[in-house]
């Protein structure tokens, strides 16, 4: 049991009485009785007693008037209350709380902050204490470790008044430099050991997840995928991994390279080794894809099924590609048609985007679908074999890719095609989902907007301060 200290009972505070005080008020009963008995006997002996109390009860009046006018007086000091009892206090402060009108702030605003401070004793100190200061609240530190000093990077909860020009303001006049702040939501309320392990298992599960994950590690930044050049073009050097400032470039399992950039942020040597782990995670489970198969009915009764396609479906492709005219093949490749068999590789390695295979119920390949990670934006296309057009294949490939880019957060998808190109405009148009359209030199580009859904990288434009 815990020792507590023993409060003594609150007392009345007591005095020794003086016996002189004491003699002082039997003399003072004493006269006051002597001068009642002298009252008495002038009203009931002397010539005017009725005279004499009338005078006696005015003089009285006129005191207690002064009184009253002394006491209310203009610019007198008013003598302050002594303070209640802590009892009566106590008992007053649950009423008073009902009685006040409530007044609730309004939402806190949720900022990623990252700043960089010395490497000395109460640096870091410094600038939680006047955060502090500012009514900011520190959710979440990370420390990065660097040679000439540390980056340290808060998810604060700010008063929503509190602007983010004042917010970096009071961190630099802290001592901190290099400040990046940006606007944060309740994804980033997840610590960072529970998020890792998040992006490892998808990366596990899907190796087109890998370029996702990176970004959603990262939060704004482009990623590319650039494939290995052959091999007389390397001189049998492999790329290797380097951290260039706001650039990491990491080898690609598949054999190319995975470039990462951010604008303003520079990488730490932490990040570093996050995006390393999990690339090397990638490297060990080797090629790999989720099982999805969708089945779909035909208006005339066929059933399709819809998959997830990949590397292994090249030899596939290149039979329909045989089967499909020139026409569509430059429909779909914006080149000529012997040209279409060299872009399959890219098309359906996973680093690039994700593509899906349409196959008959004797398992030939009739349609693919793709959708590309194009750094920031994302490309969807189409190629159905002539005699599967105008079956409604193509709207139901590209509601798939629609759907998943949504679920790796991405705001828009585009389509490369000709002015002349109806079929596409058709398929687009019933997606439901505001476009715009540009036209130049005959090649069509039309863009989907997607339903806004809030992920890590839906995020405002970040506030950069520069060195101080």
């Amino acid at each position: 049991m815990p020792q507590t200290t023993p409060v003594p009972p609150v007392r009345a505070a007591t005095r020794r009485r003086h016996w002189g005080r004491d003699l002082t008020e039997v003399a003072a009963l004493f006269a006051a009785m002597a001068t009642a008995d002298l009252i008495a006997d002038l009203v009931n002996h002397g010539p005017d007693g009725g005279l004499l109390l009338m005078t006696s009860a005015a003089a009285l009046l006129a005191a207690a008037g002064a009184h009253l006018w002394w006491t209310r007086r203009p610019g007198r000091p008013v003598a302050a209350a002594a303070p209640a009892e802590p009892a009566v206090q106590e008992a007053a402060a649950p009423e008073a709380a009902r009685e006040a009108p409530s007044h609730q702030d309004p939402e806190p605003t949720l900022w990623r902050l990252r700043t960089t401070v010395q490497d000395a004793p109460g640096s870091l100190g410094a600038v939680c204490t006047a955060l502090a200061r500012s009514r900011v609240d520190i959710v979440t530190l990370q420390t990065h470790p660097l040679a000439e000093g540390a980056v340290d990077e808060f998810l604060l909860r700010a008063p929503a008044a509190l602007p983010a020009a004042a917010l970096v303001l009071t961190v630099a006049d802290a001592g901190g430099t290099d400040t990046w702040l940006e606007r944060a939501d309740a994804h980033d309320l997840v610590d960072t050991p529970t998020r890792m392990l998040t992006l490892a298992t998808r990366t596990a599960l899907d190796a087109a997840e890998l370029p996702l994950a990176l970004r959603q590690l990262f939060g704004r930044c482009t990623i590319r995928s650039t494939p290995a050049p052959p091999a007389a073009d390397r001189g049998g050097e492999l790329p290797q991994d380097a951290l260039l400032h706001t650039v990491m470039r990491l080898r690609d399992p598949s054999g190319g390279t995975i470039t990462v950039q951010r604008d303003h942020l520079p990488f730490t040597p932490t990040e570093f080794a996050r995006a390393r782990a999990l690339v090397e995670l990638d490297a060990r489970l080797g090629v790999r894809m989720p099982e999805s198969r969708h089945v779909v009915t035909l208006p005339e009764g066929n059933e399709l099924t819809v998959r997830r396609a990949g590397p292994e479906d090249r030899a596939a492709a290149l039979a329909m590609h045989e089967r499909c005219s020139p026409g569509t093949l430059a429909l779909r490749y914006h080149g000529p048609a012997e040209d279409a068999d060299r872009y399959l590789g890219h098309l359906l390695s996973p680093r690039f985007g994700q593509s899906l295979a349409v196959e008959t119920a004797s398992g030939r390949l009739v349609a693919l679908g793709h959708l590309l990670w194009d750094g920031d934006e994302n490309e969807v296309a189409l190629l159905v074999e002539d005699g599967w057009q105008r079956r409604g294949i193509g709207a139901v490939l590209l509601r798939k890719l629609v759907e998943l880019a949504a679920e790796a957060g991405r705001e828009s998808v585009y389509a490369v095609t000709r002015a002349t190109n109806t079929g596409m405009v058709a398929v687009m148009r019933e997606l439901g989902l505001p476009l715009d359209y540009q036209v130049e030199d005959g090649t069509l580009v039309i863009t989907a907007t997607l339903p806004r859904t809030p992920t890590p990288s839906s995020s405002a434009l970040p506030w950069v301060a520069g060195r101080r």
